[in-house]
Order: C-alpha cells, then structure tokens, then sequence
C-alpha cells in the first residue's frame, strides 16, 4: 500500500469497493461488451451514438435505396447532416 498526498491510500483494486452501475450501453462496466469504456473514446457516449447512427444511414442508403430526404426525415436530422454523414462512410461519391 503506497500512501498518497494528504494521506489517502492508493489500495489495490481487491480491496476497494464502488457501485458498478455501468452506463447507458450495458449494465455493468466489468460485463460490458464494449471493446474500449465509451467515455475513454473522442466524444463519449455522444460520438459513439453519432457514429451508429452514420453507419446505419449508410446501410440504408445503400441498401434499401433511401434518398438523403427520406434519411433525413427518418433520423430526424438536416439534409446536409445526411449528406456529410454519408461522404464520411461512403467517400466521394455524392449522395443523391
């Protein structure tokens, strides 16, 4: 045990307890299936909603032949939110 400034003790995590409530992507941080702790990643939990929502317009778009209207629509977001969304995924092809 190494003792800390203004004497607090840095224990070993078997011997310190806190409530693991997890977060809004899973119940427990020590069951998440995460690969990295969301709030470790650019944006937190904001970005990696932003980031799902961009790969499943992307599948929409390619798939079931939305148009950047309807995407828009669906998502609740812009035109130009789809658009720019779209070119991150899909690359310089512009969307119609």
């Amino acid at each position: 045990m190494r003792i800390m400034s203004d004497n607090v003790a840095d224990l070993p995590p078997e011997y310190c307890t806190y409530p693991d409530e997890g977060c809004y992507f899973g119940n427990s941080c020590l069951n998440c299936t995460l690969p990295v702790c969301v709030y470790e990643e650019p944006g937190g939990r904001q970005g990696l909603l932003k980031r799902q929502r961009t790969l499943e317009m992307a599948r929409v778009y390619t798939r079931e032949h939305k148009t950047v209207r309807e995407l828009a629509l669906m998502y609740g977001v812009s035109e130009r939110t789809v658009q720019r969304s779209l070119k991150k995924v899909i690359g310089e092809r512009k969307p119609s």
